[in-house]
Order: structure tokens, then C-alpha cells, then sequence
């Protein structure tokens, strides 16, 4: 049996951005995900005294299960000490430094055997980023931040107006490329774009009714998250697919999928045609992709993937994964 690895974001941004404002939003709202999140100053994340359970040290422990680790110089350290904590842990939070390159975080994820690596979220202040794009002792740290990416944030929209808001967008793609785009106040961003683990249910989302609904959304048509607006932001797709595929093939494809993807999770067969097949997860968030050897699910192969409402390239998704080999 392969054990499972513990899923890894990171957050990062500038200084002002948003990113303790977006933790405290992620833990309120963890959805019976016990997270670990380790930062430098837990202080900063102003955490509801309601959710506080106990406090001890550099660590808070929350009543959703859910823990706060001040890291201090020594990140790996505090992995290690998440990664052997019993019961485990759902998944794992780091909050990168302003000045910090989060993809040497995210590295950890890629090369540590006990670690998955979610998604990088990068967020940018709508505000200030123009400013501080032309500012050159900040240019570079900016740059680097934004390359990491798999999502990024573009917050505090209700700063700046419709032209700038336009001209933000077009320097962020100018450094960044393709890399989705979210816009927001108040780091409000709704969890199935910062978790993988908040995707709809595999299992239960991969029948045709399931088709282009919002993951937020109950059968009557209420949305379980405070802003409506967020109701019609997203389409979904889902399949089981029943062939067996190449992982060669899978590889290049997650290297170069088309546009409009923001996560694609599930577990299929893979090998060759006329041997015994094995079992892989396929994770893909904003602009990385993994493929991994997996113990066979009992309900069968299953994928689901969410994307922007319009985005998101149905036909593509359908002739790659849901038509026979």
C-alpha cells in the first residue's frame, strides 16, 4: 500500500498583500480539514479567540482541529515535526515571507517523499503592484514570486480602479504568462481554488449530472459560502474513465495542458495495453502537474477538475480522458 502524502501550499506575496488576511479566511472555513500551518508570526493572523483551544509556546491549537506553528529560522524542522505528528494531518500550510521566494518552499513539496506539493497561491495588491513593479530594489523579489505561482491572487480590487486594475492584470501576464488570475477584496477566495482537498468528492462527482456545477452548491441551488458571487464562478467536470493510459503520455500532457484548468485531481489506471496496469493520481493546480503511483481506489478510476465558469476546456478534458483508447 502507498502511503499518503501530506498536501503542501504555500502563500506567498508582498508585504501588504493579503496572505495572513487569506489564512485566517482558510481556517475559519477548514471544512473538517485538519490543517497545519506554519508561519513566522502567528500573532499577525489576529486568529478568532473563539477558535483558539489552547496555546502553548509557538503553537495554537484551534477547536476545528486545525494548529498554528510559529516556524522561527528553521522551516524544515517544522515539517519534519508535521509530518510525525499522530493522528496526521490533512494537509499543510506555509505562509512564505513578504521578501521570500515561495518556490524554494514549494520545492520541498516536489522533493520530500512524505510531501505533495498543492499549489503555490501568490498574492498581489492591486493597489501598490504597479508602484512597486517599477520600484528596482523590489522588481526582482515581485518577479520571482509571481513565476512560482499556480494561482494568483490579485486582492484589494476595491483600491484601485478599472484602468489600473486593467493594467495590473497585463503586467502580471507579462511576468507570469497564463498563470490564472483571480481578483478579489479582502482575500476572499473560495477554498476549492486553494486546496485540491476541497475539490468536489471524486466519487460522487463523476456521474453526468454532476456536469458544470458550482462545488459550493447544494441540489436545491444554495450556496454553502458567504459571497453569492461566487455561485457562478466556476464549472466543473468530472468522468471515470475506463481505459488504461500511457504515463508518458499523461506526463507531456500535464507539462503542456490547455488553458483554463485551475485544479484536476483523480486516480486512473496507467501502464500498457496488453500488461498489467497500475494505479496513478493525477494532480494538476494552475501551471504543475504530478503523477504518482496509487493503491486502487475501491470505488474505481474517477477525475474532477474545476475551472472559471467559461473556462474551462470541457471538450479537451472529455476527448483525452473520457473517450475509449
Amino acid at each position: 500500500m502507498t502511503k499518503k502524502r501530506l498536501p503542501l501550499t504555500v502563500i506567498g506575496g508582498f508585504l501588504g498583500a493579503g496572505k495572513t488576511t487569506l489564512l485566517n479566511r482558510w481556517l475559519h472555513d477548514a471544512r473538517g480539514v485538519r490543517m497545519a500551518v506554519l508561519v513566522n508570526d502567528f500573532g499577525a493572523i489576529n486568529i478568532d479567540a473563539g477558535l483558539i483551544e489552547a496555546s502553548s509556546g509557538d503553537t495554537v491549537a484551534l477547536t476545528n482541529g486545525c494548529v498554528c506553528c510559529q516556524i522561527g529560522d528553521d522551516l524544515t524542522s517544522a515539517l519534519i515535526r508535521v509530518l510525525d505528528t499522530t493522528p496526521p494531518f490533512d494537509a499543510v500550510v506555509v505562509e512564505a515571507s513578504g521578501v521570500s521566494d515561495p518556490w524554494r518552499i514549494a520545492q520541498m513539496g516536489r522533493a520530500d517523499p512524505g510531501l505533495s506539493l498543492d499549489g503555490v497561491i501568490v498574492l498581489v495588491d492591486a493597489s501598490a503592484a504597479l508602484a512597486q513593479s517599477r520600484d528596482p530594489l523590489l522588481a526582482d523579489t515581485l518577479e520571482r514570486q509571481l513565476k512560482a505561482a499556480d494561482l494568483i491572487v490579485v486582492n484589494h480590487c476595491d483600491r484601485a480602479a478599472n484602468d489600473e486594475r486593467a493594467r495590473v492584470r497585463d503586467w502580471i501576464t507579462s511576468v507570469a504568462g497564463a498563470t490564472p488570475q483571480f481578483e478579489t477584496t479582502q482575500a476572499q477566495v473560495p477554498l476549492p481554488m486553494l486546496s485540491g482537498l476541497a475539490l468536489p468528492d471524486m466519487q460522487q462527482a463523476a456521474t453526468p449530472a454532476s456536469a458544470h456545477r458550482d462545488p459550493h452548491e447544494h441540489a436545491d441551488g444554495a450556496h454553502e459560502h458567504g459571497d453569492p458571487a461566487h455561485g457562478a464562478l466556476f464549472d466543473t467536470w468530472s468522468c471515470r474513465p475506463a481505459r488504461v493510459f500511457s504515463s508518458t503520455a499523461l506526463r507531456a500532457w500535464l507539462a503542456e495542458p490547455p488553458p483554463g484548468i485551475l485544479r484536476l485531481k483523480g486516480v486512473l489506471r496507467t501502464g500498457a495495453q496488453d500488461s498489467d496496469s497500475t494505479w496513478s493520481e493525477l494532480q494538476f493546480a494552475g501551471r504543475h502537474g504530478t503523477l504518482r503511483t496509487a493503491p486502487a481506489p475501491a470505488a474505481g478510476p474517477a477525475l474532477v477538475a474545476i475551472g472559471l465558469r467559461g473556462r474551462l476546456p470541457v471538450a479537451a478534458l472529455s476527448a483525452l480522458f473520457d473517450t475509449p483508447g
